[in-house]
């Protein structure tokens, strides 16, 4: 039997790794002795920006083919657009890469 205090410290780590069901909890820690939690906010922001870009490219490169050309306003968006891209997935890149040193 489980005492009160216990389940007190079972809800609370379930809570911290994000898991609301007990069955489900215990069936991952007897199978694996661990629940991980995994955010995704950041790389769904990163695969939203990247979506952007690529249909901001994909435009001007219809007008290049189109037109012959492009205009050098539109390049400077393309660029500012993807440091915007590169600058959170670098972050993010730093962030697995500690993880995977663990």
């Amino acid at each position: 039997m489980v005492s009160e205090e216990e389940l007190a410290l079972i809800r609370e780590r379930m809570a911290e790794a994000g898991v609301r069901n007990l069955g489900a909890y215990v069936r991952k820690m007897a199978l694996n002795g661990y629940v991980l939690h995994v955010d995704l906010s950041d790389v769904r922001e990163l695969v939203s920006l990247q979506r952007r870009c690529s249909n901001n490219l994909n435009q001007v490169a219809i007008q290049a083919n189109t037109y012959g050309g492009i205009y050098p306003e539109e390049i400077t968006a393309l660029q500012r657009d993807y440091e915007k891209l590169w600058r959170p997935l670098s972050d993010l890149l730093e962030k697995l890469s500690a993880v995977v040193e663990l």
